[in-house]
């Protein structure tokens, strides 16, 4: 019979809990599945240790364009600025 009369008082505990558990952002480090912008990345960086500079460069400014808002357009612009290559303007909304 307690056990009865106590499933409600649970219940609400649990959902008074369960924006603590959802509020914040994911850490980056723990994350399951990559981004398209990662993978698009790493085949910079694998350009780059090739020797490729102009398959780098074009991997780089379509980054910038297609993921204009991706944790590595920013460092795609540097880089490229960094190879003397023309930085894109990122797409306006």
């Amino acid at each position: 019979m307690a056990v009865v009369r106590s499933a409600p008082l649970l219940f609400v505990l649990a959902l008074s809990a369960a924006p603590y558990q959802c509020a914040k952002e994911p850490d980056p480090s723990r994350r399951m599945e990559d981004e398209p912008s990662d993978a698009v990345y790493r085949l910079a960086e694998r350009f780059k240790t090739e020797g490729n500079t102009a398959a780098r460069a074009s991997t780089l400014r379509f980054i910038i364009e297609r993921y204009p808002t991706s944790r590595h357009a920013k460092l795609a612009a540097a880089e490229l600025a960094e190879m003397g290559q023309p930085v894109p303007a990122p797409p306006a909304d």
